[in-house]
């Protein structure tokens, strides 16, 4: 279970690091990784612990990675990931509670059938009973919004069909009773471009939070993803804006989840492909960190090697290059995207 490996070598380019640069600004930066990569690569391992104040679990707390099948638990990988984190003063995101994708087919069924809330309660309790006091971010709900499918901007997912939309509240309720001192999340994407979808995404999440505000409901922070694509046009700078303006007036800091950056062609060589996603990576920080609020900023990734937009259904066609969204490429040799990063993450708020 140790995820140490053999001895480092020193990293063959002196970098600045990420992290350090994002200390400057009393911020963080970190990754989502998984346990059996930071267990296989030394390389991953380096820069980890160069980069990396945080590490996400991008798989191994949701819960059918936890409890795919009823009563039967797999702690271990987020127990790997806890030691080693603390071993290396890092902390871990809490990615995520509850989200639609990420439940378990028989609790699926369960809810539906019973809409027995106490189902719900205990899948809470048992993540948060265990992990609660080490973990102090939670991405409580992932992804609830959705403005395209009629239910008030709430994404109609089996949450919300079996228990309606108060089913927030009450996630948000328990999580704080459960993790008092945790500072709770909603996380949701599709926020950063000019089209009609962005527009309302960005509208409704706003409209989520301030109805949660209202509400008393305790809500600290709001995640946004930022998964970009250059296929999408320019950033909606005023937009975004606009949009994080509104939610940390609500009292609501702001973390940037996921970020990597999602390339419209291949054709191009490396070197302009990797301009251009460090141009869009440098735009978006720029638009952002102008808020103090911006806790920290997560890549969804490290390294070209490890990206879900490499695999269906991001892939753009069968036999496509890696994508190059991430501040590594496949052979961890480090692109204008992490010169953007460091250079972003120093800008004064």
């Amino acid at each position: 279970s140790d995820l140490e490996g053999a001895p480092l070598d020193p990293p063959p380019v002196k970098l600045p690091a990420l992290a350090d640069a994002a200390r400057t600004q009393g911020r963080y930066f970190g990754a989502a990784v998984r346990a059996e990569q930071l267990r296989q690569s030394a390389e991953l391992r380096g820069a980890v612990l160069r980069d990396c104040q945080v590490l996400t679990p991008e798989i191994h707390l949701k819960w059918n990675a936890l409890e795919w099948r009823k009563g039967e638990f797999n702690f271990a990988p987020v127990d790997d990931l806890l030691d080693f984190s603390q071993r290396h003063g890092m902390q871990v995101r809490g990615h995520t509670l509850l989200w639609d994708q990420g439940t378990p087919d028989w609790a699926r069924q369960e809810m539906l059938h019973h809409r027995d809330w106490s189902l719900m309660s205990g899948h809470l309790e048992r993540v948060l009973k265990r992990y609660g006091e080490r973990i102090t971010e939670w991405d409580v709900i992932n992804e609830p919004i959705d403005t395209q499918g009629g239910a008030g901007g709430l994404r109609r997912n089996v949450f919300h069909r079996a228990f309606g939309p108060s089913y927030i509240e009450r996630t948000l309720e328990e999580a704080r009773a459960l993790a008092p001192r945790a500072h709770l999340v909603v996380n949701d994407y599709g926020f950063e471009y000019d089209n009609p979808v962005d527009q309302a995404r960005r509208k409704a999440i706003v409209a989520l939070a301030r109805r949660l505000r209202a509400s008393g409901t305790p809500l600290d922070g709001i995640g946004v993803q930022a998964h970009l694509d250059l296929s999408k046009g320019p950033l909606a700078v005023e937009g975004l804006r606009d949009m994080t303006r509104q939610l940390v007036d609500l009292g609501l800091e702001i973390t940037i989840t996921e970020l990597d950056v999602k390339e419209a062609g291949f054709h191009d060589a490396a070197a302009a492909r990797d301009q251009k996603v460090a141009d869009e990576t440098r735009r978006y920080l720029e638009t952002m960190l102008v808020f103090p609020q911006v806790r920290g900023v997560v890549t969804w990734g490290l390294s070209d090697r490890h990206s879900w937009l490499s695999e269906p259904p991001q892939r753009q066609y069968a036999d496509a290059p890696p994508n190059r969204g991430l501040p590594y490429d496949i052979d961890y040799r480090p692109k204008a995207m992490h010169q953007a990063l460091s250079e972003a993450l120093r800008l004064n708020a």
